[in-house]
This record gives C-alpha cells, structure tokens and sequence, in this order.
C-alpha cells in the first residue's frame, strides 16, 4: 500500500491547487488564502473541480453592466444597416 502526502502547491498564474482532502482539512487556510492571495483552485481525481475565491471577486466578476438593449445599442454592429424582415405569413408549420 502506497501513502502521498501532497501540499498545496502553486500552479501557472499562483493559484494555490489542494486536493478536496487536504481543502476539507485545511477549509479555513484555503478561504484565507482565497480572501488574502486570490483564487485557491480543488481538484478531484486528478482534474480541476472548484475554484474559491473571495465574495467580492466573484460579485465583481459576475456583475451586471447593463441591460440587453444596452448592449446592442453598444455593438460595433449598430450602424450595420442590417435589414431584418418579419415573415410575410406568420410562423412556419411544424409538425410534432
């Protein structure tokens, strides 16, 4: 029978990657680590699971700047002149 002991170690870019067991057992070094050095990544089974990072990156990074209308009023398309036709007879027939 064969034991690894691994540490948390630093990947590309100094996110911090633990196994979910060494992050369960050290739950609150990771959230510390998260608040104060950014973004502590879990993997499982070999692949990456989770990533946790800090409430306010995520709010920063998930926030809302604006609306729909707003974004297409802000595309580079807006002054394509892109002529969009209703159809002339309603909806297509489809058969279910």
């Amino acid at each position: 029978m064969t034991i690894v002991v691994s540490k948390a170690r630093k990947e590309a870019g100094s996110i911090e990657v633990w196994s979910v067991a060494k992050a369960k057992a050290k739950l609150s070094e990771v959230i510390h680590r998260a608040l104060s050095d950014g973004p502590q990544t879990i993997r499982r089974k070999g692949r990456k699971a989770v990533v946790v990072v800090s409430a306010e990156e995520w709010e920063r990074k998930t926030r809302r700047t604006g609306n729909l209308a707003e974004f297409f009023a802000d595309s580079p398309l807006c002054d394509a002149k892109v002529k969009i036709e209703r159809l002339k007879h309603g909806q297509p027939k489809v058969d279910l």
